[in-house]
């Protein structure tokens, strides 16, 4: 009998297109991590040998010594707290209200075609305008809340509803021929059918929800990294403004790192 098992070996020709596709990556990894210490280092002699005032812009060894600073007076570990709690909460918030809304425009075309100029314009209007009006409303906390779900929501509607309309008609077709109904047909196509649509709204909401955040904390917050940035800007200490917007940075990474491996599993 002949022997049918699969040859495990790859052939010539997919090993050289794996180590031309190694070596295509290995290129990008060394030409960010280039571009990023070329940058370091140019903000770092520039203000150093005068180029700029280092009062308004710092520089990385003063950004590092503010950041060690901030540990040292045991309340950095705070205002990481409070930002991250503010935006997880109002990540969570405008995504499930943005699904809910986005399901109920699919299920009701007469609601969308009433409601869609109001999402528009909202949707187009600056959020920073009503940090005032929030903070009358719903106070301090309240407002930052109010502000970041603001910020996300409109955009998960619409992103979400525009993925729902653009689904495969010939899927739908084919369900409705089967006797499903609106319902079977939201839950067995429409929703499996735009797992990636889910997923790039998350990724717009996890930067959209911390701009709101952060918006919020410079109008009412006494905590958080935000209120960290307008303290450090009213008294001069530019190092402590940069360190918290690079803490604020490696926390868009670490959130937007921890979507794409959902993405990954749940694509899988």
């Amino acid at each position: 009998m002949a022997d049918t098992t699969p040859n495990a070996t790859p052939s010539v020709a997919y090993q050289n297109w794996a180590a031309r596709q190694g070596r295509a990556r290995r290129k990008v990894i060394i030409g960010r991590l280039l571009l990023l210490l070329g940058f370091l280092a140019l903000w770092e002699y520039a203000p150093r040998n005068g180029m700029v005032n280092p009062m308004l812009t710092s520089y990385p060894s003063a950004v590092w010594d503010g950041f060690w600073d901030l540990i040292a007076q045991g309340k950095l570990g705070l205002h990481i707290g409070v930002t991250l709690m503010e935006v997880m909460i109002s990540f969570a918030i405008a995504m499930i209200l943005g699904t809910v809304i986005a399901i109920c425009l699919w299920l009701s075309p007469m609601l969308e075609r009433v409601l869609d100029p109001f999402l528009v314009v909202l949707n187009a209007l600056p959020k920073i305008a009503l940090v005032p009006i929030f903070y009358i409303w719903l106070g301090p906390t309240g407002s930052i809340y109010a502000v970041a779900i603001a910020v996300a929501l409109f955009i998960t509607i619409l992103m979400l509803y525009t993925g729902f309309n653009q689904s495969d008609p010939n899927k739908i077709k084919l369900a409705k021929t089967l006797g499903a109904g609106q319902v079977q047909i939201l839950t067995k196509v429409i929703l499996p059918g735009n797992v990636h649509t889910f997923m790039a709204t998350l990724k717009a909401n996890v930067g959209l929800s911390l701009v709101g955040v952060i918006v919020g904390e410079f109008q009412a917050s006494k905590a958080g990294l935000g209120y960290l940035i307008v303290y450090g800007s009213q008294i001069f200490r530019m190092d402590m403004v940069m360190a918290a917007i690079v803490i604020l940075s490696l926390i868009s990474v670490g959130i937007y790192l921890i979507v794409q491996k959902a993405e990954a599993i749940l694509t899988r």
